[in-house]
This record gives structure tokens, sequence and C-alpha cells, in this order.
């Protein structure tokens, strides 16, 4: 997936437990933890937001994007 989720990064970084953040934004640690495997298709804007607000970072310390190899010309014909 060439999306990588650094949230337990941030976590780390910010010395802030799952849980602690969880009940902030309004959601599961079993939601939280999908989201910090990467394995969810999407995130709220609203969530993205809560998550920045509380951890004070911006959306780009949290989601980074790696190229999976395929030329951009290719990559862009795909869609």
């Amino acid at each position: 997936m060439p999306i990588i989720v650094n949230l337990d990064v941030m976590l780390a970084r910010r010395k802030i437990k799952s849980r602690e953040l969880a009940a902030y934004i309004g959601i599961t640690e079993q939601n939280l933890s999908l989201l910090k495997s990467g394995k969810v298709r999407g995130i709220r804007f609203g969530t993205l937001e809560r998550i920045c607000a509380y951890l004070d970072c911006q959306p780009g310390d949290l989601l980074e994007f790696r190229s999976d190899g395929m030329p951009e010309r290719e990559a862009s014909e795909a869609d």
C-alpha cells in the first residue's frame, strides 16, 4: 500500500497512549488500532482533525506516500 500511516510513531513521540487518543476523538480502541495498522480504506476529515488537534501535528505527520515503483506516467494512465 503506498499510503503509510505513521500514527503509532506520533503517539510514541508525544508519549500518548492509544486508549487516551481513542477516548478523545470518540472512536473505539479497536478502530484506532485498525487505523494505526493501515487496514482502513479511509478516514473522515473530522476524525483526522481531532487526531491532529490532540497530537498537535499536521496530517502530513501522520500520513506518508511511498511510490510502489510504478512510473508516474503509467500510474496516471491506470486511473
